[in-house]
């Protein structure tokens, strides 16, 4: 029996379609919605199956390749402009096609790594609690905090320290002492703000590597994050305070308190991957493909064909590029593979190891001048005599 509050001769009617559950539901709860007879209701079920059985592909039917021309002629309409993200003018994304390519080629980082937080309960609306979260994500580096000054006399570099900034990213003073003598293996003597330290041996060239070496350190935060923007947005139910991030370490952020993990994505697909698996990193190409289309004004590209390009990059378990190595470059044709790249070394290959083609995709059937075994070529027929009998086969 249905959720829905309709009557059995309703549910008998559409019971009796072709649909998938989903569309009865939704049909169920248009019906209740307005309130419809046992006729209407039955218009409208037939009419809404009549509808899906047209819009179903027909077997055999080339749908990769219909993709391919889908996703491929929006293509040549985007821009080239690599650095544009619409909303956060602070922060640099890769967009148009250069993001198309690097999400096909799946590269294990992306030119502009980026992640938008989103945070929950009182750090979404609290602006105070959110920067405590921005802190923790952000990597804090001795510039950040304070003034290097080196003294070339007496073999010393002093740190002037902020005290305003080290209250708002909430770092004390020995704190950075002790992140000091532990990264850099030296001593160090503080008073108040200012901390001191110097090479073991007076030397001015171990002065110098002493200081590039506390550029590099981080104090606070997750240090492949260089810089976060936080904005407050207008989302479904309320405004909140989103976070974005220069850099992309989706492992580590998930992990902090007062991030929504469920919400929170990154633009590397690779690290979506690793910590959520292969379907979230499947639903993470389509999201990420159809994202860059819209930002082009592209949005007309049907979203089944994104989802079969991510379908088969996925489909192995692990996130496969298309391309020679990737889909392309594994094909278990010997023709399909030689007509991407690199043609003669794969027609050598083959040739040495005594590879055999069956000739079942489109492209070997197209060098060799067969019938492409998809629709109508993939039809054979035999000639009948008028009594149902089959014809003798002839001989040779």
């Amino acid at each position: 029996m249905t959720d829905y509050d309709v009557s059995e001769d309703i549910e008998a009617v559409v019971e009796d379609t072709e649909l998938p559950r989903r569309l009865k539901d939704e049909v169920y709860s248009t019906i209740e919605d307005r309130g419809a007879e046992l006729s209407q209701a039955d218009d409208l079920a037939k009419a809404v199956e009549k509808q899906y059985l047209d819009t179903r592909v027909d077997p055999l039917d080339p749908v990769g390749t219909v993709s391919a021309q889908s996703i491929g002629e929006p293509g040549t309409q985007m821009t080239m402009n690599t650095f544009h993200y619409a909303g956060v003018a602070e922060i640099d994304v890769t967009q148009g096609l250069p993001r198309l390519i690097e999400l096909v080629d799946a590269r294990k980082t992306p030119d502009t790594p980026m992640m938008t937080v989103h945070l929950e309960d009182e750090y979404a609306v609290d602006r105070e609690k959110a920067h405590e979260v921005v802190w923790q994500i952000e990597a804090t580096k001795i510039l950040a905090l304070g003034d290097i000054s080196t003294n070339v006399a007496d073999m010393i570099v002093s740190i002037d320290l902020n005290e305003d900034t080290l209250d708002e990213r909430m770092i004390a003073p020995d704190q950075v002492a002790d992140i000091i003598e532990d990264e850099l293996g030296v001593g160090t003597t503080q008073q108040g703000t200012v901390i001191e330290f110097g090479p073991q041996e007076p030397s001015y060239r171990d002065l110098l590597q002493l200081v590039e070496q506390l550029r590099d350190i981080v104090f606070k935060g997750i240090e492949d994050i260089s810089r976060v923007v936080i904005r407050k947005e207008q989302l479904e139910e309320r405004e909140e305070f989103v976070l974005y991030t220069e850099g992309s370490a989706f492992g580590d952020v998930i992990d902090i308190e007062g991030v929504d993990a469920s919400r929170t994505t990154s633009n590397n697909i690779h690290e979506i991957h690793k910590n959520l698996g292969i379907e979230a990193a499947r639903e993470s190409i389509i999201n990420e493909t159809m994202d860059t289309l819209e930002e082009q004004g592209l949005d007309d590209v049907n979203v089944r064909h994104l989802m079969l390009v991510a379908d088969i990059m996925t489909n192995e378990g692990t996130i496969e590029s298309i391309g020679r190595h990737g889909i392309s470059g594994n094909k278990n044709s010997v023709l399909a593979r030689a007509a991407f790249e690199v043609t003669v070394n794969h027609l050598l290959d083959a040739a040495i190891h005594g590879e055999v083609d069956d000739l079942n995709g489109v492209t070997e059937n197209v060098i060799v001048g067969k019938p492409i075994k998809l629709g109508t070529g993939d039809v054979n027929l035999r000639m009948g005599s008028l009594s149902g009998e089959a014809e003798p086969e002839p001989s040779d």
